[in-house]
């Protein structure tokens, strides 16, 4: 049974939260800031996403009133029935912000001219030619721009190349017949999400803000700093849009750097780990990063190419950029060398062996798989001819993904499982995991992680990748 969306969006409210939606557009700042100031302002987020539900969760802690747009009819419906798909955002508080009435999923695009404002948190990837892929970004515009009202705010928070929120957005929103600055507000405010963390949250972490115009910025920061606790000007969109590009460059770069200096040193017989720890002791000048078996979440190992794309335009090569994509895209076939490496001195191959990927999420203690290694590892794997298993606490079986569809469920690790493999791969340091006894049971480890680092017994067994 199909409903309108102004059911969708009011079903359960109580009549308290009824009058509090605005019955005209918003126009002028006065009004903009009253409704702010009352929590009249009605905030419709595209995307029910790693970025948009825990916005969705900040609104609705101070006292706004969310829908919740996504194409994904099954999120839509597992949201209004009050059960979260995300680890960290659990199903009591979307059972309770549905059922005092502060929110509503649809994926009926006419719900959103209910929404005085627009947050936009649509995946932006990267080709198969690595170049930006902006069909969610586009379509979500053309969307909006079907329903767009006099008075709405638009902010786009996905992650993107400088230009694209006054290049892209502003054409595609302004087929409405609507001006951007005159008869609607347009902004940037990149989203800066880390799933997992808890001593920084939505709330928490400052909001660069920036507008398409002076009118749109002052509106775009006074909704934002209703909700989080410092929000950060920029003088434009593109400052905003290239902050963001900047904070996953710099990550990228030194992550490039350290997983070059982990291969050198490995050929050196030095540990770099150890080096990474005693480097760490000075005080100032310098900052750790960490190696890995690769790059993975939607952010570090794609957004610093929209840059690099960006860059050619202007005709210059990025090469900082470009030699950090290519190390760090290099880091799987890396440790399936060390892997067959091992495997070889205990006169085994690749092909033909049993190999345990511990973890497959792309970080610790998280249950997100984007852009994840351990993906490309264990199709590395299957290519060569191992026999693959996983197990990973937080991501019992694999969902379908835009690329990858492997069709696995974790395994469960007991002494005899751990035996039964010639090789356990810890490519995610989850920390349920006990790695003293992992390595007790297990033949050979390949740790990417240094997971075992504290691991006393049976270090014979581990070979660091």
């Amino acid at each position: 049974m199909s409903h309108s969306p102004e059911i969708l969006l009011m079903k359960s409210k109580p009549a308290v939260e009824m009058s509090r939606r605005p019955t005209r557009p918003l126009l002028s700042e006065d009004s903009w800031h009253d409704a702010v100031k009352r929590r009249t302002v009605r905030v419709g987020i595209v995307g029910m996403g790693y970025v948009g539900l825990p916005l969705m969760r900040t609104f609705c802690g101070v006292g706004f009133c969310c829908l919740g747009f996504d194409v994904d009819s099954i999120k839509v419906e597992r949201l209004n029935a009050g059960r979260s798909y995300i680890k960290h955002i659990p199903s009591s508080l979307i059972k309770r912000v549905v059922s005092e009435g502060r929110f509503r999923a649809s994926d009926d695009p006419k719900s959103l001219r209910l929404c005085n404002a627009i947050l936009v948190c649509v995946p932006t990837p990267l080709t198969k030619t690595r170049e930006p892929d902006m069909s969610y970004v586009e379509s979500t515009a053309h969307l909006i721009a079907d329903h767009l009202r006099r008075g709405q705010l638009i902010v786009l928070e996905s992650t993107t190349y400088p230009g694209t929120t006054r290049e892209l957005v502003k054409p595609i929103l302004e087929t409405s017949g609507l001006r951007a600055e005159r008869d609607f507000f347009l902004a940037y405010s990149p989203e800066r999400e880390d799933p997992g963390r808890t001593d920084h949250t939505t709330e928490t972490i400052p909001k660069v803000v920036g507008g398409l115009g002076p009118q749109s910025r002052r509106i775009a920061l006074a909704l934002y700093g209703a909700a989080v606790k410092q929000t950060v000007p920029a003088s434009s969109c593109e400052v905003a849009e290239a902050s963001k590009i900047l904070e996953n460059v710099y990550r990228c770069v030194n992550i490039a750097m350290i997983n070059e200096l982990k291969m050198l040193l490995d050929r050196m017989g030095v540990d770099v780990w150890e080096v990474i720890q005693a480097a760490s002791t000075k005080p100032f000048g310098f900052q750790p990063f960490y190696p890995g078996p690769g790059l993975g979440g939607h952010c570090i190992p794609i957004d610093p190419f929209y840059l690099t794309w960006k860059a050619r335009q202007y005709d210059m090569t990025a090469r900082f950029i470009e030699l950090a994509g290519q190390i760090n895209t290099s880091m799987p076939e890396y440790v399936i060398a060390r892997l067959s490496e091992a495997l070889n001195t205990r006169k085994k191959a690749i092909n033909g062996s049993k190999i345990l990927v511990l973890g497959l999420a792309y970080k610790k203690d998280v249950d997100d798989i984007r852009e994840s290694p351990s993906i490309e590892l264990i199709e590395m794997l299957r290519t060569l001819g191992a026999k693959v298993d996983y197990n990973d606490p937080h991501v019992p079986r694999t969902p379908k993904q835009r690329e990858h569809d492997l069709r696995m469920t974790s395994k469960k690790l007991t002494v005899a499982a751990l035996k039964s493999y010639d090789c356990v791969l810890i490519a995610t340091d989850h920390s349920a995991y006990d790695y003293g006894w992992i390595v007790k049971h297990a033949n050979l480890i390949v740790d990417t992680r240094n997971a075992t680092a504290k691991v006393k017994t049976g270090r014979k067994k581990i070979v660091k990748a």
